[in-house]
């Protein structure tokens, strides 16, 4: 992968977009609650899939979201399961 990855919050679309150059390859739909971000569906383009961006493209996600204050309820499988592998971002999880 030599072109540049980038990692974008699209408020207007409700999801954080996957740029590999000048290429969407995949983005992380959200719903936009008072303290929580809801996190519905993970997509990366087939085209681009086997190039770890999924992970690359949640860590970004989980990170703004932890910046901006957000507590994370992940309704998507993806971000849930990755959630599950990184402990170091376990304390975003909403309470139940």
């Amino acid at each position: 992968m030599t072109q540049e990855i980038t990692v974008v919050d699209n408020p207007d679309e409700s999801r954080f977009e996957l740029h590999l150059g000048d290429k969407l390859a995949g983005f992380a739909e959200y719903q936009l609650l008072p303290t929580t971000i809801v996190f519905t569906h993970t997509e990366v383009d087939p085209a681009f899939e086997g190039q770890g961006l999924a992970g690359r493209l949640v860590r970004r996600a989980l990170d703004v979201s932890r910046d901006t204050g957000l507590k994370v309820r992940p309704l998507c499988p993806y971000v849930a399961k990755w959630i599950s592998r990184h402990p170091e971002y376990q304390d975003l999880l909403e309470a139940e």
